[in-house]
């Protein structure tokens, strides 16, 4: 299969996973400047959640390289899907669970902790 073909496969599908990622970025940073900042756990989740659709772009890539286009399409799609899932677990854990994600404190610049009113 010609570059060219893979070049346009892989970076039509990419600008949908550039958008997840893109996605997870603002979400963890409207989570991490809100009033009780993010814990351990709401740090780790979110920056999964960001890294996550760059890996998986990654090993869809490496599995559909050698592929037909359509094969190389498919494999991107089902990456995707997979992506979209994820995100929609994150997103429903941070509604239904997201006191466990949140509650660290956020640190001024003086270091003073401020308290949730």
């Amino acid at each position: 299969m010609p570059t060219w073909v893979v070049a346009v496969i892989a970076g039509g599908f990419g600008l949908f996973y550039a958008y997840a990622v893109w996605n997870a970025v603002a979400f963890l940073i409207a989570q991490a400047t809100g009033p009780l900042g993010l814990n351990g756990a709401g740090w780790a989740l979110l920056l999964f959640a960001a890294v996550f659709p760059i890996v998986v772009f990654a090993a869809a890539l490496a599995l559909g390289l050698r592929r037909t286009p359509l094969a190389l399409a498919l494999v991107m799609l089902c990456g995707l899907g997979l992506v979209a899932v994820f995100w929609l677990n994150v997103i429903a854990y941070s509604l239904v669970g997201g006191a466990g994600l949140v509650g660290a404190g956020r640190v001024t610049l003086s270091g003073a902790r401020m308290r949730a009113r």
